[in-house]
């Protein structure tokens, strides 16, 4: 795919949004050449709620919510010019990214990998933790990110947290832009977004965006390019009631790619070090992944207020892959020749489909003088992940063995002779939830939450350990309250049991039983400068039981786990909002301690400090500038097994913005200004991450 060939789908795009602008220009001229009654009638046929709900589900502000939340929203990501989700996250509070290869990543959270993860408060846990390809993020309005067990909100997950997005979705006013991003390893980016009336009074709306990217890396041998299209349609059915509809497609594809990260530790015990480029790939490698999400979404509200809402949820995804592991499988690895690396090749494919229906009621209800809110609802998800693979003669080829000293060439190890493929891995899982929540305002000061999900939860099928046939069902309870000290400062306190069914398997190709446990925060949430600026002070703990660890490989040659107790407890701090009409900023620090069941500290590969920062400022004198610094710095960590250890180290982006008109405006970025040297993941060793790197956008509004 080349980026011109995107071209013609962006001027698609804005050519179904010019007539609707021309019908919005003539819609006005009606209005100013007609009474007031008719004037009325147009307002009132817009749509004032055209935006995704939150993931709590209940009508709290942030200041509120008895859980740590941060949001990331559309100006952020447009500032830091972060286009996929990996480095939309790297902005969010107390959020690692643990890239170990080029094409799969964790998202960590107070020691734990995210497994829950929604879109518009609506998902699927993911029972690996494991997000494959890089995940456009031009289609979201903000993504939320909920610290902590998630009882409140799914039934299912662990002491991390869930990540929601939050959709795009039609404006209230016609509107559209496009952009031109160039940028360094050949970044080329063209993405458009529009959104315009349906109808002359505005009661339906669409968006559509666009995007089509394509790069080189700094790393040697990857390539990447994707395309990704969404559009939502959204109307007013009656006076009580909307429907909203959409899809997504998204379809990314590299070559050179990583399957395991760099050899940094020599069998001496010493750590190797290479140029931030090294990669033990070659130039057959590849890794191309498709997305297509779709969805609908009926609303209806009672003259009493009360809402109900009803969901539809289909993804599908499957992804194709030639892979190369390179690893020191017989403790041979010289510091001095280079040599006794082991290769091994493998040629994965899979396909996964899930159907999610969500049914939502809530709404008002009065007890003891007081106004009370209440959710119940009933959501079921069912997925097939089928998995294929392809053999190859051991025997006759060269990527199975030894390798070359390393670094070599990109062309040092031939490409094995696949076999036809074949299935070994076909599971089918069904969730089943029945949920409720209640917030009880006690007083004008205090109010309680009380909730609970009933889970039913169901894999059968086959694997590589045999055949598949479980079925778990689980109760968890969620309690919490928010305490009005004064009109700017609210106490919490908030709890949550912990049921994750995990995907890991034991010595014998058995699922391990669901890690359990419990979830405790409190904190104090404080508004400054009007409300303008919210500062969160938590302390959390969790206590975990049967958490899969890595244990050993069996008879057949497969990895398998065993379950044990981790506690991790901390505190967080994170300062967001407004300081002054000019300067926005945010704070955010992190403190995690990790014990295994010894008590003993573990999980050395999650940095003990954590903080990050932005900052933008806009000048008095010159309104049209806009700049900002944008960063991280974490504490030293370490792989004690693999003997790596890494520093701590500061990464720091900047941006600069001028709006050369109303219409058009140039935005300058530059990425890790220090040029800092760092490793991606020491949980599973990765590779270095990007050095200094810069881009430049030139964005017309419509």
């Amino acid at each position: 795919m080349k980026i011109k060939h995107a071209f013609a789908l962006s001027s698609l795009v804005l050519a179904m949004g010019f007539p609707a602008y021309a019908e919005e220009v003539k819609a006005k001229e009606t209005v100013e050449n007609t009474n007031k009654k008719i004037e009325k009638i147009q307002i009132f046929g817009v749509r004032t709620d055209r935006v995704s709900k939150g993931a709590t589900g209940l009508t709290m502000e942030l200041n509120e919510t008895p859980q740590s939340i941060s949001v990331i929203d559309s100006e952020q990501i447009k500032n830091f010019a972060v286009n996929n989700i990996d480095d939309v996250l790297q902005l969010a509070t107390g959020i690692s990214i643990e890239r170990s290869e080029t094409n799969r990543t964790r998202y960590t959270s107070r020691g734990f990998d995210i497994k829950s993860t929604q879109i518009d408060g609506i998902g699927l846990p993911n029972g690996w933790g494991l997000v494959t390809g890089a995940m456009e993020s031009y289609g979201y309005e903000e993504i939320e990110v909920i610290r902590g067990a998630n009882g409140q909100l799914t039934g299912v997950g662990n002491a991390a947290g869930t990540i929601n997005y939050v959709r795009k979705r039609p404006t209230n006013e016609n509107e559209a832009e496009v952009a031109l991003v160039f940028g360094s390893d050949d970044l080329q980016r063209l993405q458009t977004d529009a959104s315009f009336f349906i109808t002359e009074s505005g009661s339906w709306a669409a968006r559509i965006i666009a995007v089509a990217q394509e790069s080189g890396s700094y790393l040697d041998g990857l390539e990447d390019d994707r395309i990704y299209f969404s559009g939502v349609v959204d109307g007013q059915l009656t006076d009580h009631s909307t429907l909203a509809f959409g899809a997504s497609y998204q379809d990314a594809n590299s070559d050179g790619v990583m399957w395991g990260g760099l050899p940094l530790a020599y069998s001496d015990g010493t750590q190797a070090d290479f140029d931030v480029s090294t990669s033990p790939t070659q130039d057959w490698t590849m890794w191309d992944t498709l997305n297509i999400n779709a969805f609908i979404e009926y609303a209806y509200t009672f003259d009493n207020d009360w809402e109900i809402k009803a969901t539809y949820n289909k993804q599908d995804s499957e992804d194709q892959s030639k892979l190369l592991y390179v690893f020191d499988g017989f403790g041979l690895y010289d510091s001095e020749t280079k040599l006794g690396l082991a290769s091994q090749p493998g040629r994965y494919d899979s396909e996964f489909d899930a159907d999610l229906f969500d049914l939502t009621a809530k709404g008002k209800y009065g007890l003891f003088g007081q106004d009370h809110e209440l959710t119940f609802g009933v959501s079921t998800s069912k997925s097939t992940d089928i998995s294929f693979t392809s053999s190859y003669d051991q025997a006759t080829t060269p990527a199975y063995g030894l390798t070359p000293a390393f670094p070599y060439a990109q062309n040092a190890i031939p490409e094995p002779v696949w076999a036809d493929k074949i299935r070994y891995s076909d599971l089918d899982v069904t969730l089943t939830r029945l949920f409720g929540s209640t917030k009880l305002n006690i007083s004008n000061d205090l109010f309680i939450i009380a909730g609970f999900n009933a889970i039913d939860y169901s894999r059968e099928g086959y694997n590589s350990g045999g055949a598949v046939d479980n079925d778990e069902n689980e109760i968890s309870p969620y309690l919490a309250a928010t305490y009005s000290i004064t009109d700017d400062i609210n106490a919490y306190v908030s709890y949550s049991d912990i049921y994750q069914p995990q995907e890991q398997y034991d010595y014998d190709g058995h699922f391990l039983d669901p890690s359990k446990g419990v979830n405790y925060e409190i904190g104090v949430k404080t508004q400054w400068f009007d409300d303008k600026l919210l500062a969160t002070f938590a302390v959390f703990r969790a206590e975990q039981d049967n958490i899969a660890v890595f244990a050993g490989i069996n008879d057949l040659g497969n990895y398998y786990y065993k379950g044990t107790i981790i506690d991790s407890n901390g505190f967080e701090l994170e300062i967001i909002g407004r300081l002054t009409d000019n300067l926005n900023a945010t704070f955010a620090y992190t403190n995690l301690k990790i014990e295994d069941e010894l008590g003993k500290s573990t999980s050395a590969w999650e940095p003990e400090n954590l903080i990050k920062f932005s900052v933008d400022y806009s000048f008095t004198q010159l309104p049209e500038l806009m700049m900002g610094l944008g960063g991280k710095w974490q504490s030293k960590t370490e792989n004690a097994a693999a003997t790596v250890k890494q520093d701590s180290y500061l990464l720091v982006n900047a941006f600069a913005r001028w709006d050369v008109s109303n219409n058009l405006a140039i935005q300058a970025n530059i990425n890790n200004i220090t040029d800092e040297k760092y490793i991606t993941s020491l949980k599973n060793i990765g590779f270095y991450g990007a050095p200094t790197q810069g881009s430049v956008n030139v964005t017309y509004r419509f």
